[in-house]
């Protein structure tokens, strides 16, 4: 992870001290640091009063998911506050800090009440969280008592209702497919290599392949993606709707406005398609990440 420390520049030595223990950069504080922080790094320290911090990443602010985690240090050297981003590294970067003497409080209330969240039995699993939706539920759970955790080993089809949290192999991509009726599935593992390879994104690099549910059954898309090693996830018709998208399609005919689109979107995290939909024969493909 990319690390910066932002300081008001009567701080430096002590911004130097903490950028050398967390083998992070240097940045003096100016009305766009914030702004360049964010397009750059995945956390953020601010040696400085949180209030000028908060001013400052308030506008910046778009999706736990993809904002970096930002940590405030008083400027007395004394406490690590997590501003943003507690389970998304905020807290563990405060926690971290501690080995500088300095103390981290933590107010987030999984780790407040000494609980794990589903963010960090992700990261200490090394999973990346799919359905991003349930973790509020199932976090606000864990409160109350202890959420087991089920491994399945495929081959297998999971359907999933809204308090269960849905974690796989880490990607930073999405390929939503949509497919005709009867295709086989040498057909969509060619597609699904064409689409890639058109992409330019790696196999491994992918989180997830994305698809209506009305392909539930679709044996040779489950096939396909079973022969891949991939995790194929159906998506209800509201979610798919509910998808800014940038091409017309022909699934209005079967009430939604996109298949592999608006799939490919709906479980991305930055909501930004790498390649829009190309067909492949009986086969459209779109990547988002």
């Amino acid at each position: 992870m990319t690390t910066v420390v932002i300081s008001l520049e009567k701080f430096a030595a002590d911004a130097k001290h903490i950028a050398g223990y967390l083998e992070a950069d240097i940045m003096e504080y100016s009305h766009d640091a914030f702004g360049i922080a964010f397009a750059k790094y995945d956390r953020i320290v601010a040696l400085m009063s949180a209030g000028i911090v908060v001013r400052s990443i308030a506008p910046l602010l778009k999706d736990k998911w993809i904002d970096p985690a930002v940590v405030v240090v008083s400027p007395d050297m004394r406490y690590a506050i997590p501003l943003s981003g507690g389970h998304h590294g905020a807290n563990e970067l405060a926690c971290k800090l501690s080995g500088m003497g300095i103390c981290p409080v933590i107010t987030t209330a999984t780790e407040c009440m000494g609980r794990d969240s589903v963010e960090s039995v992700s990261t200490r699993e090394g999973y990346e969280i799919i359905n991003k939706d349930s973790t509020r539920r199932v976090n606000a759970a864990m409160l109350d008592s202890d959420i087991p955790m089920y491994k399945i080993d495929g081959p297998g089809i999971v359907i999933a209702g809204p308090g269960v949290s849905v974690m796989v192999k880490k990607g930073e991509y999405v390929v939503g497919i949509g497919c005709n009726k009867g295709v086989s599935h040498e057909e969509v593992e060619r597609s699904i290599s064409a689409g890639l390879s058109e992409a330019g994104v790696k196999m491994d690099s992918v989180l997830a392949f994305a698809t209506t549910e009305k392909k539930r059954y679709e044996t040779g898309l489950l096939d396909a993606v079973r022969e891949i090693s991939g995790n194929l996830v159906f998506i209800d018709d509201d979610t798919i709707n509910a998808q800014a998208v940038p091409s017309l399609s022909k699934a209005s005919a079967i009430g939604l406005l996109g298949v592999a689109e608006p799939c490919a979107l709906a479980l991305s995290k930055r909501k930004e398609l790498v390649m829009k939909k190309r067909a492949y024969g009986n086969v459209t493909i779109a990547v988002a990440r």
